[in-house]
């Protein structure tokens, strides 16, 4: 039997329904071959996304946000634009409590791009960050 056909790019994004919806916790994903082309001249271009996301009732399924990724090989896109445009669909898919996607372009015409963009959920307010002391043979300080 021969193996099965790998699946093609698309841009829909599943979701499944958040396990610990009573909790924030965050979600991380790095997305480290996204690749598109200039519009303008056509080339190639290639960044490494990360995608931090608290979830509220639906979280991403993670083999369509693989195709979605890939959905954007062919496609020519301002870095700008099309990190804002993957931040508005998982936003229309997901309606998460906080999003902050980061993308790093890597170096064209001897500039390297970074854009952050982010979403907070009307009302959505984090908990304040807990710093936990590190332990003293952890950080070297007991010989």
């Amino acid at each position: 039997m021969p193996p099965n056909p790998p699946s093609a790019p698309s841009k829909e994004l599943h979701v499944f329904p958040n396990p610990a919806p009573e909790r924030d916790y965050l979600i991380q994903f790095q997305v480290p071959e996204f690749t598109c082309h200039c519009p303008l001249t056509g080339q190639p271009d290639f960044a490494h996304f990360v995608i931090d996301m608290i979830a509220d009732q639906r979280c991403i399924e993670l083999k369509s946000l693989k195709m979605y990724f890939w959905s954007y090989r062919n496609e020519g896109a301002f870095h700008e634009k099309v990190t804002n445009t993957i931040m508005e669909d998982i936003i229309k898919v997901t309606d998460p409590r906080y999003i902050r996607i980061t993308a790093k372009w890597y170096v064209r015409g001897g500039i390297y791009t970074n854009i952050v963009t982010e979403h907070r959920k009307k009302g959505w307010k984090p908990a304040p960050k807990v710093d936990l002391p590190s332990f003293a043979m952890e950080t070297g300080l007991i010989k």
